[in-house]
């Protein structure tokens, strides 16, 4: 079939289910062409979509469009500053922020820079308490020209001092934080002994199928089972063992040197983290036989530059040239138990190695569990995690290895809206890339899991960000934030957009129905749930396409995280709106936040504006409470616009004092008087 018949077929088939907001229903009569074509099988697995299950209607008042120097909520609704960067978090923490003053023993105890995912874990533990917790906080990376006086933006040329490099990695990682809910607000519980920081530095445990694997060994741990730190810790998740994972992001940012001296030790240990010059790294997003000349040839924006951050100034581990394989130890999924502040984290391989956007966790008693993730890098793929030991509720201790073993899928989406699990292995026959000549184990296969998956053959999708499972149907929906490297003839109908600056979001649908689905399964069905972007752009193809009754301000663009809230209903939280917007028609830019909408029923994918945030910010970490009466957000790098800094930002949120620079956020939400967030 040609591709130009696939797309028209696709474009009607997502009209008429746009328009009548029914399930399959449009899908269910091309499900046969695919499954007979790919010997799937998918019709006989897959129950017809009842859709009975309809979460209650939305019924804020919805915020308009804006974009100004601090954050804003729907009316009806409080959002309080909860914590900020370099507040104390250890009882011998100094409070010693006044002014941006800040050093490196005081921030390894206060908390991090750049908050992202948000997980809750109720006090005591095994309870459903929705006002006493632990809140579990990512810290992705570190913005230092908001950070540090007389540094300004994107300046990689310039020399870093040790004493901003220490500050940097105490303020990278995780934080722990008991909080209580008083009379309506939110407070953190002062010198709690489960607070916790996780950082560049702390000891943590190589686990899996890598673990002592010659590729993961280093001069400081010949075991290979040993690692110094997490870093680039964007998404996360939490199991329904109690404890939480985060995730390695875009860790290749980190590392520099020069990769003719580094292969001499190790070669080939940059495959799909290419290094294209002097310790430049990029995604790798194309062909993996290249040379590097012929890499650097076709970027050659990049020639010349170094790597973001400059900690290989100081720290030999980071320099590719004297630890080639220290890279290949960071890119994993990491597990720890919060309840145990001892605890020793646990980087889990069987999930492989990639700039991992979270894991979610699909868990019944007594089956396997299933862990979705995605690599977000444009052009990088939808994976999946199945364990080999099964699930017991009953049993904590007995979940505690549940991610230590299993198999790895990476997802293909068919034009006609059925897709199918790869398994993320070694071929015997069929690779002629000699960039896998020499992979001789499964290990290594984990290690290289991108290139693995694209070898297979996995839909490369449109920067595949948070995978969350709604918990009342067992439909999974993926945030695919953008892809302006995605061309004309690259299109397909999971990514449909060329050029695509805006987004959309997928929904995954495992065989079965509402509420009883088959995460196990080895095949799915799929349909686009909504094209992010301004659907009155004057171009068609560019379009956002969202319930036809979607207000001036309930479209959004570049969906990022997403949670669900204990009816069901979608939380979407952007990255990129005010950058990425297309200028027709729109006054003034417009701040990243939060967008609710139903999933089913006659309001599915009809998004409504809850949450803004102040200028320069990203918008993270959307969590529910068990009882959905509180609402925890990120508010991430605030102030960070063309030519902020320091000395100058766009604002200075959240305290608006003139000698403090912008601090990152968790911000607090709850209802004036009570009751349910929506």
């Amino acid at each position: 079939m040609k591709k130009e018949a696939i797309s028209n077929t696709f474009n009607e088939v997502l009209e008429r289910r746009l328009s009548r907001r029914t399930a399959l229903k449009g899908m269910l009569g091309t499900t046969s062409l695919v499954a007979g074509a790919t010997g799937i099988g998918v019709l006989a697995a897959c129950k017809p979509n009842k859709e009975n299950i309809v979460s209650p209607p939305l019924e804020f008042q919805e915020l308009p469009h804006g974009y100004d120097t601090t954050h804003h909520v729907a009316p009806g609704y409080s959002a309080d500053v909860l914590i900020r960067w370099g507040d104390p978090l250890l009882a011998e923490a100094p409070d010693n922020f006044s002014g941006g003053a800040i050093d490196a023993e005081s921030q390894k105890k206060q908390f991090g820079y750049n908050n992202d995912f948000i997980g809750f874990q109720p006090l005591p533990i095994g309870s459903n308490n929705s006002d006493h917790g632990l809140l579990c906080v990512n810290h992705e990376y570190t913005t230092s020209h908001l950070m540090f006086p007389n540094v300004k933006a994107l300046d990689t040329q310039r020399e870093s001092t040790i004493e901003e490099v220490d500050i940097e990695m105490a303020a990278h990682g995780h934080s722990v934080i008991e909080i209580k809910k008083q009379n309506g607000r939110w407070y953190l519980v002062d010198g709690s002994k489960y607070n916790r920081r996780l950082t560049a530095n702390t000891e943590m445990e190589i686990t899996g199928p890598a673990a002592g694997h010659h590729r993961l060994k280093t001069s400081e741990d010949p075991t290979g089972r040993k690692v110094l730190g997490t870093l680039a810790n964007c998404a996360g998740g939490v199991t329904p063992w109690g404890t939480i994972l985060i995730a390695e992001e875009n860790f290749q940012l980190y590392f520099d040197g020069d990769q003719v001296k580094a292969d001499e030790k190790a070669p080939g240990e940059r495959r799909g983290y290419g290094l294209f010059n002097a310790g430049y790294y990029q995604y790798r997003n194309h062909d993996p036989d290249l040379t590097e000349e012929e890499l650097a040839n076709q970027q050659p924006e990049l020639k010349g530059k170094r790597a973001f951050y400059r900690w290989a100034d100081h720290y030999d581990r980071f320099n590719i040239e004297k630890e080639p394989r220290e890279i290949n130890r960071f890119g994993w999924m990491v597990e720890y138990d919060p309840y145990n502040p001892e605890s020793i984290p646990k980087k889990r391989t069987a999930l492989g190695r990639f700039a991992h956007e979270g894991a979610t966790i699909v868990a019944e008693h007594g089956k396997q569990v299933v862990a979705y993730s995605g690599d977000d890098g444009k052009n990088q793929f939808i994976y999946k995690f199945v364990s080999k030991s099964k699930y017991d509720k009953h049993n904590r201790s007995a979940n505690m290895e549940l991610l230590a073993e299993g198999d790895l899928f990476a997802a293909k989406f068919h034009p006609t809206g059925v897709g199918e699990w790869l398994k993320v292995e070694l071929q015997e026959s069929g690779w002629a890339s000699p960039a896998f000549t020499k992979l001789k184990d499964q290990a290594e296969a984990l290690i290289e899991a991108r290139l693995i998956a694209r070898l297979l053959g996995a839909t490369a999708m449109d920067r595949p960000e948070d995978i969350e499972t709604n918990p009342l149907t067992g439909r999974t929906y993926v945030m695919l934030t953008n892809n302006s490297a995605r061309s004309p003839e690259t299109t397909d109908p999971a990514n449909p957009r060329a050029d695509n600056r805006w987004g959309q979001i997928v929904e995954i649908l495992p065989p079965g129905v509402d509420g009883d689905r088959d995460h196990l399964a080895p095949h799915f069905q799929w349909e686009m749930f909504l094209l992010a972007g301004d659907p009155n752009h004057p171009n068609g193809g560019k379009r956002g396409r969202y319930h036809k009754d979607v207000s001036k301000d309930g479209w959004f663009s570049n969906p990022d995280n997403v949670a669900f809230d204990p009816d069901g209903r979608m939380w979407i939280s952007t990255d990129g709106f005010p950058k990425n917007l297309t200028p027709e028609g729109l006054d003034a830019p417009v701040h990243d936040g939060i967008w609710a909408c139903e999933t089913t029923g006659e309001n599915r994918a009809l998004t409504r504006h809850f949450f803004g945030c102040p200028v320069g910010a990203e918008m993270c970490g959307p969590c529910f409470t068990p009882d959905g009466e509180s609402f925890f957000v990120s508010v991430q790098h605030p102030g960070d616009t063309p030519g902020s800094d320091y000395s100058n930002p766009s604002t200075r949120w959240p305290d608006f004092e003139p000698n403090n620079p912008p601090r990152p956020s968790v911000v607090a939400i709850t209802k004036k008087g009570g009751g349910k967030i929506g």
